[in-house]
């Protein structure tokens, strides 16, 4: 018994060391400790995490999303490449809130990115395979410092799914950028409510001449006109305006455009713009930790395990109505947490 837990232990010390060296392995093995929901493992992250952020912080961070059919991970390969022909440090790092319910695929974004991934300047991870879409952005936005500790210049946080998955990635990153297509009918389509509000840039993507539309570049250019003139629409006077830019992930067309508007996105805000940006997101990230940890102290309580599958069945009978189950549920939280029962 002593042995194996011995093998179970975190040697903190050689985490941190390897990752402040940027050794891959310590930096992927790092990345699995925070997502791990074992006691000791989280008890062994936040002292990780207390040692990593002062090393933390260096980097440009991005969020990407897209709408369905896109081409996302043929530009994200695309921009990637680029910047690690520029030098540049780069990770990739996927948030899937279908892999909450489904387990996603563990390596798709490797295999959609074969150039990037074998790139000894770029490293890849998805996001975790079970919890809550709040413990996905927890291990993300957990996992985005430790590859910033490790000497990563950018990182790209990737969206997977849509929906609420792109305003999670928005609290975590300085710059959104959003793909959207050409020849959608109508090009407002792509674009969900809430997006307009946390989107900093906007490139129509596949602005090419590949797949037999010999006008894909027109179309693209025209797109991206409709686009510019609904996003002024909806912005206010004196805020930034998300330019709206054409580009192709396939060719490598634009992409260095895109870039520049991102690093533009970045000087509008300016070194204290950015500052209280991030400090916002990180108050926003305490309070997602805490409900993120009341949740799974409510998972392992013995009070409510006691009671879990009794409510379960009364609630699936039709017996009780959900909001007097979880009363009882937390009524159980509360009575075993304060020693009363």
């Amino acid at each position: 018994m002593s042995a194996a837990r011995t093998r179970r232990q975190v040697d903190v010390d050689a985490l941190v060391e390897g990752v402040l060296a940027g050794r891959r392995a310590a930096v992927s093995r790092s990345i699995t400790l925070v997502e791990s929901s074992r006691p000791d493992h989280r008890t062994a992250a936040r002292d990780l995490l207390a040692r990593l952020t002062p090393h933390a912080g260096g980097s440009v961070r991005v969020g990407i999303s897209g709408v369905p059919g896109v081409g996302k991970s043929t530009f994200i390969e695309s921009l990637g490449m680029m910047l690690v022909e520029q030098g540049k440090q780069v990770g990739v790092l996927a948030v899937d809130p279908s892999s909450v319910r489904t387990g996603g695929s563990v390596l798709g974004d490797k295999t959609r990115m074969p150039r990037l991934s074998a790139s000894p300047g770029a490293y890849i991870r998805p996001s975790p395979s079970a919890g809550t879409l709040g413990g996905v952005a927890r291990a993300t936005t957990q996992a985005m410092l430790i590859l910033e500790a490790a000497g990563y210049d950018v990182v790209l946080v990737e969206t997977v799914g849509v929906g609420q998955s792109e305003v999670t990635v928005s609290g975590m990153v300085d710059s959104f950028l959003f793909l959207t297509l050409a020849r959608t009918g109508d090009q407002l389509q792509g674009i969900k409510k809430g997006i307009l509000e946390i989107v900093d840039v906007v490139a129509v993507n596949k602005a090419d001449d590949q797949g037999g539309h010999a006008t894909g570049e027109a179309d693209a250019r025209v797109a991206a006109r409709e686009l510019a003139g609904a996003m002024r629409m909806v912005q206010g006077h004196g805020e930034w305006a998300p330019p709206v830019v054409t580009a192709s992930g396939l060719t490598n067309v634009g992409v260095d455009d895109v870039w520049q508007r991102i690093i533009d996105h970045r000087d509008h805000l300016g070194e204290a713009g950015l500052a209280r940006k991030r400090a916002d997101q990180q108050l926003d990230f305490t309070w997602a930790l805490v409900r993120d940890e009341l949740a799974e102290r409510l998972r392992r309580s013995p009070g409510v395990a006691a009671i879990r599958d009794q409510v379960r069945n009364d609630v699936l009978a039709g017996e009780i109505a959900a909001p007097e189950a979880a009363d009882r549920i937390l009524a159980a939280y509360d009575e075993r947490r304060d020693g009363t029962a």
